[in-house]
């Protein structure tokens, strides 16, 4: 949302000042975009209580595993995400910094001061293809219910 603030100065002269903000959400869905083009993230994760959520959607939310402390110039992140097995989760780290810090920087402007990433979960591709698959076909299920 931007929007502009009025000032006045002691000479009754109106000064006009600019402003542009962003909502937390829309920090949050640029760094969920940005994560997702990383090899080696399998998903975000955002824990039971979003899984269950997850079930009553019928998509799922990009911003998922994603928290964002949004300031006027400065943004904080926590990713909580399931890695795949076998790749080098320092790397997938650096990676995921870097791409979040470009794509923010330079769609916002705001300088991203803090990344913190949760490893919740370590899957193996397979494994995690199954458990997606039961999961879409319990929600198929459940939506056939209704």
């Amino acid at each position: 949302m931007a929007n502009e603030s009025l000032n006045t100065t002691g000479q009754n002269e109106e000064v006009r000042t600019n402003k542009l903000t962003f909502e937390d959400q829309v920090i949050k869905k640029i760094a969920g975009i940005a994560s997702n083009e990383v090899q080696g993230i399998l998903s975000m994760s955002g824990g039971f209580m979003s899984g269950l959520t997850d079930r009553l959607r019928s998509t799922e939310d990009i911003t998922k595993g994603v928290g964002a402390e949004v300031g006027e110039r400065q943004v904080a992140l926590d990713l909580r995400v399931i890695v795949e097995y076998g790749k080098n989760i320092p790397s997938i780290f650096q990676e995921t910094v870097t791409k979040i810090k470009k794509a923010i920087g330079d769609m916002t402007g705001l300088e991203v001061v803090e990344v913190n990433m949760h490893v919740e979960d370590v899957m193996t591709r397979a494994e995690f293809d199954a458990k997606s698959k039961n999961e879409q076909a319990e929600e198929k299920t459940s939506r056939e219910l209704k």
